[in-house]
C-alpha cells in the first residue's frame, strides 16, 4: 500500500476545444522558430532568466520522481576557456581519429568542425549531469530509474524554456565528457549528459538552410 499522500489535482486547467486549438496551434508556430545557434553575441543575460527556465526544467517527469539531474551553470570566463580547451582536444580526436566518412559526410551540410569558440563567447554554459545513482543522508546509494530518459525529457523542457524566453541554444556533446565532472567538480555518481550553450545570437548569426520533417515522416495515426 502506498505511503504517499494524495490530493486533488488542482493546477489542472481545462480549455474549450477552440481554445486548445489556438494554443497549440500557437505553441508550434512558435517552436519553428527555434534554431540551433552557433554564433553568439557576448551580451549579459539577466541570471533570473537562467534560474526559471531551470527550474521549469526540474518540473519535467522522472523515474519513480528520482529526478536524477543536475544543471552546472557556468559563467566564469576562466571556467568556460577550460571548457573550450578540453572540448576541442576531444573534437579535434574525434575529427580526425573517430568520426568514420559517413558521419563526417553527414556533419558537412552543418558546417561544424573541431572549433568551439561559442563555449566562451556565450554568457552561459548549462552542463547537464545525470546522476547514476542517488545517494542519502546516511551516504547509502540509492537506486534510480530510467536516468537517460528522465534527463533527456528536462533538458529539452529546459531548451523549450530558454527559447520561450527569447534565447538562443545549442546542445553540444563532446565525446568523452568526462572532463566536464573535473572542472565544474561533480561527484562521481553524475555523468555528463550534455552541454547546452545559451544566450543572445550574434547580430551577424547565421544557421544551415534545413527542414524538419513532416507529420506523415514522423507520426502514425492508428
Amino acid at each position: 500500500m502506498s505511503t504517499t499522500d494524495f490530493r486533488p489535482l488542482e493546477e489542472y486547467r481545462r480549455y474549450p476545444v477552440e481554445e486548445m486549438r489556438r494554443r497549440v496551434r500557437s505553441f508550434r508556430q512558435e517552436m519553428e522558430r527555434r534554431r540551433t545557434v552557433r554564433e553568439y553575441s557576448d551580451e549579459d543575460v539577466p541570471r533570473e532568466i537562467i534560474e526559471e527556465a531551470i527550474r521549469a526544467a526540474g518540473r519535467a517527469p522522472s523515474g519513480a520522481n528520482m529526478q536524477p539531474w543536475h544543471f552546472s551553470v557556468v559563467q566564469s570566463g576562466d571556467v568556460k576557456r577550460q571548457i573550450r580547451e578540453a572540448a576541442e582536444a576531444e573534437e579535434r580526436r574525434f575529427y580526425e581519429e573517430r568520426a568514420t566518412e559517413e558521419w563526417l559526410e553527414a556533419l558537412e551540410p552543418l558546417g561544424t568542425d573541431p572549433e568551439k569558440p561559442f563555449l566562451e563567447r556565450a554568457p552561459y554554459l548549462i552542463a547537464v549531469f545525470a546522476e547514476s545513482y542517488g545517494i542519502t543522508d546516511d551516504g547509502e546509494q540509492r537506486k534510480h530509474y530510467y536516468v537517460q530518459e528522465s534527463v533527456g525529457i528536462a533538458t529539452g523542457v529546459l531548451i523549450t524554456a530558454l527559447h520561450h524566453a527569447g534565447l538562443a541554444t545549442l546542445t553540444h556533446t563532446p565525446s568523452p565528457m568526462n572532463f566536464l565532472n573535473e572542472i565544474l567538480e561533480r561527484p562521481e555518481n553524475e555523468r555528463p549528459f550534455l552541454l547546452l550553450v545559451t544566450g543572445f545570437p550574434a547580430g551577424d548569426a547565421r544557421v544551415p538552410e534545413i527542414g524538419k520533417k513532416s507529420l506523415d515522416e514522423i507520426a502514425t495515426f492508428l
